[in-house]
C-alpha cells in the first residue's frame, strides 16, 4: 500500500476526528462519552492550533491515520520544551496496522521538528501501547522516565525523547 503523509485538509477534518475515537475508545484508551473523545473529535481545533498530519492511502485516498503535531510550550504540547516537537493523539486504522502507517507519521513528524529547527522531540505515550512503543524505539526514541507524568490520578504516562 503506497501512503501519502501530508497535513490535513477540510475533507480530512471529520474522518480524522472519527478515527481518532474510534481507535482510542475501541482500544479501550478513552471513554465514548467523555472529555477526551471530545477533544480526540475535534480534529479541525487540532489543525488550527498545532499541526494535523494524516496518511491517506495514494491510491484512493482513504483516510489510514493521523497525528497530531505541536512545538514545544504551545497549547497542545504537555512534556516537550520550547527547542523539541510533540506528537500526541497518534491513531492508525484498525485495517493498516502493521502497514509502516504509524511509522510514517512520526517519521514525518520528526522532519517537521527538524524543518522547524528543533533540537529533538518528546511525547507521552501509556504504558499498555507496546505496539507505538516499538515504533518509536525503531526510529531512534528513548525512554525519559524522569519526564513521566500523571494528567489526572491513577493514568500514568510515560515520556519517550530523542535529540536529533
Amino acid at each position: 500500500m503506497d501512503v501519502v503523509i501530508r497535513r490535513a485538509r477540510e475533507q480530512d477534518l471529520d474522518p480524522a476526528g472519527e478515527l481518532s475515537v474510534e481507535v482510542f475508545v475501541g482500544d479501550g484508551y478513552s471513554l465514548a462519552d467523555g472529555r477526551y473523545a471530545a477533544l480526540l473529535r475535534d480534529a479541525r481545533r487540532r489543525s488550527e492550533e498545532a499541526e494535523l498530519l494524516v496518511a491517506v492511502d495514494a491510491g484512493d485516498g482513504r483516510l489510514l491515520g493521523c497525528v497530531t503535531f505541536a512545538v514545544g510550550g504551545t497549547a497542545w504540547a504537555d512534556v516537550s520544551l520550547p527547542h523539541e516537537g510533540e506528537i500526541r493523539m497518534l491513531a492508525v486504522s484498525r485495517s493498516a496496522r502493521g502497514g509502516g502507517v504509524g511509522t510514517a507519521l512520526v517519521r514525518a513528524s520528526m522532519e517537521r521538528s527538524l524543518e522547524l529547527g528543533l533540537a529533538g522531540m518528546a511525547f507521552s505515550t501509556r504504558p499498555d501501547m507496546t505496539e507505538a512503543h516499538r515504533v518509536y524505539e525503531r526510529l531512534g526514541f528513548r525512554r525519559s522516565p524522569e519526564r513521566d507524568w500523571a494528567p489526572l490520578p491513577g493514568m500514568d504516562l510515560m515520556v519517550y525523547a530523542l535529540t536529533f
